[in-house]
């Protein structure tokens, strides 16, 4: 286990006046509308397969590409983003990560050539949404709350799902009736729309306005930490020396590409092999979005009472089960058994992610936020894999069947290493 610095003797609470609503809620809701706000940009890649294959003639490899560079970015970016927080604060970070999204979907309405996709969507939206990825909801949870901590990290992970919710319909019907440049648009203006929120009223830290933190008490605002990158880049040496650090980021990397890599990107485009229409298809996406929002509140409020590693391997067992049956489900039609399996995937989407934060904060203390960056990066890169390889395999077997059956297998092997990481002080 990693050693953390001592914290300063912190004073009294600052007082403040009973019944009233304390500050750190309006700074979470706040994130939460940020984090949906940013949303549609996560909801757009599964949509533009099929345009961009028959505009352009690009193998679905190739866009595929574009989407794992994205998806790759998406995560290394977050480690770095959690320590550039630390050194010139939250407000600052965010709301340049917004406008650099904003910019990088803006520019794909011009572009012409593969090459474009991968640097406009690729590396512009991936730098710009891993400024502001879960390491940003892990930022503000440390910082503005002690207790209630899992609960507001599932509420803060949830706001991706809500985002989802909100723009997946509007999305597909643009890109079904519009094309896909009115929906790439609208991207970039819905990420637009939230800076001025975040500027205004966005707070680094509970000192900046005189009080504790919420089920805390008072403690003076820690000075800026200069090197961000170096630190960034000490604390994940340090992390890795420990076995936890390993499993964590091994199971987030199957998490994420049993989500953003296989399903998020390639359920739309798989469900229309079978016949399906993409509107519909992106509707069950919503529906996943819903239920997602129940499941990860509900896994954080389980996980201030259960032992965090045995919620994982809970989760990804069942994930990896209902991912071995998928292929049997798809039909032109939405049929019972396939929205079972839209409300059961749904609760189970993210709900790895407060768990997942609770064991980085038990093993790494205050550097927490920054080991849960990189094993963000871990979950991130296995959904680049397999955002790429999903759309090879189509392109060489006419099926996704065997990325399925692949991703599930992958999920038990998750529920297995999740049972074997150990509390703090456990051999």
């Amino acid at each position: 286990m990693t050693q953390t610095a001592p914290s300063p003797t912190p004073s009294p609470p600052a007082p403040r006046p009973a019944g009233r609503i304390h500050r750190a809620w309006f700074v979470a809701a706040v994130a939460f509308v940020t984090i949906i706000g940013a949303a549609g940009f996560a909801s757009l890649p599964g949509l533009l397969v099929e345009p961009l294959h028959t505009e352009f003639a690009w193998s679905r490899g190739t866009i595929g590409l574009a989407v794992s560079v994205n998806l790759a970015l998406y995560g290394l970016t977050a480690p770095f983003a959690a320590a550039m927080m630390d050194r010139f604060g939250i407000r600052r970070v965010v709301a340049t990560a917004l406008l650099v999204i904003a910019g990088g979907a803006l520019a794909t309405v011009w572009m012409t050539a593969a090459w474009q996709l991968i640097l406009f969507w690729g590396v512009l939206v991936g730098l710009g949404s891993g400024s502001m990825a879960l390491a940003f909801a892990a930022t503000v949870t440390n910082r503005w709350f002690v207790a209630r901590r899992g609960l507001v990290t599932g509420i803060l992970t949830a706001a991706g799902a809500s985002g989802q919710l909100v723009f997946l319909p509007l999305l597909a019907w643009l890109v079904e009736d519009h094309g896909w440049r009115p929906a790439t648009v609208t991207v970039a203006l819905s990420a637009l729309a939230v800076v001025p929120f975040v500027w205004l009223l966005l707070r680094d830290h509970p000192a900046d306005v005189g009080l504790a933190p919420y089920g805390g008490v008072h403690a003076e605002k820690p000075a800026p930490v200069p090197g961000a990158a170096r630190r960034a880049v000490t604390v994940l040496f340090d992390a890795a020396r420990t076995g936890p650090f390993w499993l964590l980021a091994g199971t987030f990397a199957i998490c994420g590409a049993s989500t953003n890599g296989l399903v998020r990107t390639h359920f739309v485009p798989s469900a229309h092999d079978h016949g399906m229409p993409v509107t519909a298809a992106a509707g069950l996406l919503a529906v996943i979005g819903v239920f997602d929002v129940v499941g990860t509140i509900a896994s954080g409020w389980f996980t201030d009472r259960f032992a965090a590693r045995r919620l994982l391997a809970v989760y990804y067992a069942l994930r990896g089960i209902s991912l071995l049956l998928l292929p049997m489900l798809l039909a032109p039609s939405v049929r019972p058994p396939l929205i079972f399996f839209i409300v059961f995937y749904g609760l189970d989407w993210v709900a790895t992610v407060p768990p997942t934060i609770a064991l980085c904060r038990e093993h790494y203390g205050d550097d927490s936020a920054i080991v849960f960056g990189w094993v963000l990066a871990s979950h991130q890169i296995g959904a680049a894999v397999v955002a790429f390889l999903g759309g090879v395999a189509r392109d060489v077997f006419g099926s996704y069947d065997v990325v399925w059956y692949a991703s599930g297998a992958l999920c038990a092997m998750a529920a297995l290493m999740s049972m074997v990481i150990r509390r703090p002080g456990t051999t």
